[in-house]
């Protein structure tokens, strides 16, 4: 081989080769991929999560019908009450308001 572009394609050639075959054996596919025990109890904490947090979704959706129930109700009963005080003449004020002096302060510390 007395080209010189030849022995630049071999160089190159040999070059992709060695990087290749060096991925190859840095990615170990003989080697059989061992379980990790963290991974396993990873995987098992988090399906028991995820069932927890269909329990929980449930219990909110449970509370939830709930309060929209009485606050139905209160809402009407407060519609009737109002319904009912509309109707019927004030005849006195339940509400006392008082009016209290100024605020005097005797320290100045």
């Amino acid at each position: 081989m007395t080209s010189h572009t030849g022995r630049l394609y071999a160089a190159a050639l040999s070059l992709v080769v060695f990087f290749l075959a060096w991925a190859v054996v840095a990615s170990r596919p003989w080697a059989a991929a061992a379980a990790d025990p963290r991974l396993r109890a990873l995987a098992l904490r988090e399906s028991q999560l995820r069932h927890e947090a269909k329990l929980v979704q449930a219990a909110v959706a449970r509370r939830q019908a709930v309060y929209r129930a009485a606050l139905k109700a209160r809402n009407a009963r407060i519609a009737a009450a109002a319904s009912a005080s509309s109707a019927a003449p004030a005849t006195s004020s339940a509400v006392r308001v008082v009016n209290l002096p100024p605020l005097t302060i005797t320290r100045t510390s």
